[in-house]
């Protein structure tokens, strides 16, 4: 769609849904989501490559396309809170949240020491960052500046309408020395962790293959002595839930390359968990591994059914305006940003996403109006230079189109999954099918 009618249609979203009843929308958005499924559209298929690598060559095609029914609608589901949250009252939002381990991170800020939540696209970031904010603990994160401005400014009177404080990606003023400055200052930097756009994140094993991901939580981490907090979020049924892991050390190393390399790959480790647990609420359907780029690269689709697409087309969608996503601000170098002893380079990458088709936004991948990817590559060996985050935040699930329940963080065993993942798939009657 076009910049003026990107505006409109979320303008619309965010006029109307507030005023349809409930179950009227979430019954729409699904029917949506089924609508892209059936097509077995762009967006569907990013998923399904994706997923392919959870649940590994044994798991039949039908138990695939089960899957990715139920990772669609979660994804949809995530739309349509997004433009109904603004209307959620505080019981309604706080009360329908399960939450564990938020006590050690607010514990933290209350002690005055910053922290990086690290998170994978998964349930609704958007709910969790408001959830946080209404509990007393406000957060920063940052955006892609979308075209045209109005969207741009739309998205963002959004999240800071849920009490996030929201930094321009372009056109700001030294966005990534805000992030550093905020971590010192014992304040909360949400950033997206789990997939790099910009070609300069860092290589990590990721369900047994090669991916890459933005390196940009961990330096941030290493240059200010923030605690790393890997952050999953999922849907059970109407809650929303929030699980926050137990903090990341930075690792050791001779290097600081090494420390950022090492840090990285542990922070993913506890994503594999995550989104094995629940991989219907992975909201991942853009190219994250690096076979799927390199094919992307070449000129070739990601898999043999797929027509062609290229980075390029990739970020043509996003500049289209088909989401807001919050993003990490561009990596800098030495020669083009001026460190002061407290700041970080600054990170790479930008956030893409929207989804693919007519039924879900374009793009594939998640983000509506916030999400984006956090990058940034591991950058020069200066103690003080970060290469900076990316990634929006905010999360938490939501409602009830969205697949199941579970409460435990101990992988069930899947069809086929690859060594270590422990990805489930949705049985016969399981889900939202």
């Amino acid at each position: 769609m076009d910049e003026r009618t990107a505006d409109l249609a979320y303008t619309a979203g965010w006029a109307m849904i507030r005023r349809t009843p409930e179950s009227t929308g979430r019954a729409l958005f699904r029917r949506l989501a089924d609508r892209s499924w059936r097509a077995h559209d762009e967006s569907t298929r990013g998923l399904e490559r994706n997923l392919r690598r959870l649940v590994g060559p044994g798991a039949t095609d039908a138990q695939l396309r089960a899957l990715s029914r139920a990772g669609m609608r979660s994804y949809m589901r995530y739309y349509y809170e997004m433009f109904r949250l603004p209307a959620m009252g505080e019981e309604y939002v706080l009360g329908r949240t399960r939450a564990t381990g938020i006590e050690v991170l607010e514990q933290h800020v209350r002690s005055g020491r910053g922290v990086v939540a690290a998170l994978p696209h998964m349930g609704n970031w958007d709910h969790a960052g408001a959830w946080i904010a209404l509990r007393g603990t406000p957060l920063t994160t940052v955006a892609q500046r979308l075209r045209p401005e109005s969207l741009f400014q739309r998205f963002t009177a959004y999240r800071e309408s849920l009490g996030m404080e929201v930094l321009p990606l372009t056109g700001g003023s030294n966005t990534v020395g805000t992030l550093a400055r905020r971590l010192r200052e014992g304040g909360l930097v949400c950033l997206l962790a789990d997939r790099d756009i910009s070609g300069t994140g860092l290589e990590v094993d990721f369900f047994g293959e090669r991916a890459r991901v933005p390196a940009g939580p961990a330096a941030l981490a290493l240059n200010t002595g923030a605690a790393l907090m890997p952050v999953s979020l999922w849907y059970d049924g109407p809650y929303w839930n929030i699980r926050v892991h137990d903090e990341i050390p930075v690792a050791g190393g001779a290097t600081r390359a090494e420390r950022v390399q090492a840090t990285t790959q542990e922070l993913v480790r506890v994503f594999e968990g995550a989104i094995a647990e629940h991989p219907e609420d992975w909201h991942m359907l853009q190219p994250v591994f690096s076979a799927d780029h390199a094919r992307a690269a070449r000129g070739h689709g990601a898999d043999g059914g797929v027509p062609p697409t290229s980075v390029a087309a990739d970020r043509a969608r996003v500049s289209r305006g088909a989401t807001a996503e919050t993003a990490a601000p561009p990596a800098a170098d030495e020669s083009t940003t001026r460190r002061r002893p407290g700041d970080g380079t600054a990170p790479r990458g930008t956030a893409q996403e929207g989804s693919g088709d007519s039924a879900v936004p374009k793009g594939g991948a998640q983000e509506g109006p916030g999400s984006g990817t956090a990058l940034g590559s591991a950058g020069p060996e200066s103690p003080d230079d970060g290469t900076a985050p990316n990634g929006g935040a905010r999360r938490g699930p939501g409602d009830g189109t969205a697949p199941g329940a579970r409460d435990g963080f101990t992988a069930a065993n899947g069809v086929g999954a690859p060594q270590g993942s422990g990805a489930r798939l949705p049985g016969r009657d399981e889900r939202n099918g």
